[in-house]
């Protein structure tokens, strides 16, 4: 192939194929993904090849493989991809009668009052509500899903604005039946025998004492979607979790108790969105939601 330079109008829709092909590593896959045929999938890949004047893609008796062009366009795709959606999102947004405001936020975290006070500076908009998870709470932002996003660190800060709220503590969830449940509060070496239930950089006091990470015995953690989830699985005994106070205490049940850890560091809380937003909206709401914050959650 040879290259045909940089002025190339790259069709969004043989990105989104090729993204499909480039994840699954697989034309059929890929094609059932899209619902669209095996060989027009193919047809649009080699159509993008051609207009960009190199192989994105390696196709033997070993299956599909990404050529290094084929790795740099994923890459660069994704949030063009994202961009792009956001843009159809935010554009249908503005043609409704009432403005809209989307706000994300992770489980436990109350943001009504900042909604209220939002409310009486803008009464005509209509604020609408995103839960998020650990997946997703940037996503939301790059796809246009929501305005702002109410974020635990650590995220990619990379393209956003993040404005700190508050610090809350960390606790272990516990089966009720676990030797350390009636305790007022534990450290973390006392959590070494556990087994996490969440991956272990997220909690590196632990990972650092773990004496299941120190053997090699550590089974793996299906993905866990949900709190409810986590929960579950605690509940039956298979591990332990590590929570942020506001969650663990809006997520309440008698089958599992939440025991303060002494040593393990606090939950940051922040706002973030797209830093090249400028939006009076979004400035109006990271005033309030400032402002609304309290120092510390104990």
């Amino acid at each position: 192939m040879t290259r045909r330079g940089i002025d190339v109008d790259v069709d969004l829709r043989k990105l989104r194929y090729f993204v499909a092909v480039a994840e699954e590593l697989h034309f059929g896959r890929a094609a059932e993904r899209l619902f669209i045929a095996q060989p027009a999938l193919s047809r649009q890949v080699r159509a993008l090849e051609e207009e960009l004047g190199v192989q994105l893609l390696r196709r033997d008796r070993r299956g599909t493989a990404l050529t290094p062009a084929g790795a740099q366009l994923l890459e660069d795709a994704l949030p063009l991809l994202a961009a792009s959606a956001a843009m159809v999102r935010r554009v249908t947004a503005a043609a409704t009668e009432k403005p809209v405001f989307t706000i994300g936020f992770m489980p436990g975290i109350t943001v009504t009052p900042a909604v209220r006070a939002l409310k009486e500076r803008h009464a005509s908009v209509s604020v609408r509500l995103v839960r998020t998870s650990w997946n997703d709470q940037v996503e939301v932002l790059s796809d246009g899903r929501a305005d702002v996003s109410i974020v635990r660190l650590p995220v990619d800060q990379n393209g956003l604005t993040v404005q700190p709220l508050f610090t809350e503590p960390r606790l272990a969830v516990l089966p009720a039946d676990h030797p350390l449940a009636g305790k007022p509060a534990v450290g973390v070496v006392d959590l070494a025998d556990d087994h996490l239930l969440q991956d272990p950089e997220a909690v590196p006091e632990w990972r650092d004492v773990a004496r299941e990470l120190r053997t090699g015995e550590r089974d793996d953690v299906p993905p866990l979607h949900s709190v409810e989830e986590k929960l579950e699985l605690v509940a039956s005994g298979a591990g332990i979790c590590v929570l942020p106070l506001s969650t663990a205490a809006f997520y309440t049940r008698p089958d599992v108790v939440a025991v303060p850890v002494d040593d393990i560091g606090p939950s940051r809380v922040c706002l973030a969105w797209i830093a090249a937003r400028r939006s009076r909206l979004i400035r109006d709401f990271a005033e309030v939601a400032s402002a609304l914050a309290p120092a510390a959650v104990r």
